[in-house]
């Protein structure tokens, strides 16, 4: 079993930058695709990014060229760096483990 613990969620101002954490623990198997999804308040849960075992990343466009995926696997944990952070990127933020594991989010607010 692998659990997945995210932090490093908060406010911050449009074009301000936070840093988001997924400390995995349990079971891990550094070769599993992980990825950061995110959910809005009303809406569904969607992806932002994933990085592969062989280290393929693939961002959605609406992110790309803001935020960056990254995993230490010697720490176990995965990163999401987050720039020029905008309102609409207000939700929870969520990371998953393969198909089926996933975080129990950390909020991100972005307001003035």
């Amino acid at each position: 079993q692998v659990q997945l613990v995210e932090s490093g969620g908060g406010e911050a101002q449009p074009g301000g930058s936070l840093r988001l954490s997924c400390a995995a623990s349990g079971s891990i198997d550094s070769m599993v695709t992980m990825a950061w999804y995110r959910q809005a308040p009303g809406k569904q849960r969607e992806l932002v990014a994933t990085i592969a075992s062989g280290g393929t990343i693939v961002y959605k466009p609406f992110v790309k060229g803001r935020f960056t995926i990254s995993r230490d696997n010697a720490k176990n944990t995965l990163y999401l760096q987050m720039n020029n952070l905008k309102p609409e990127d207000t939700a929870v933020y969520f990371c998953r483990y393969g198909s089926d594991t996933w975080g129990q989010g950390t909020q991100v607010t972005v307001s003035s």
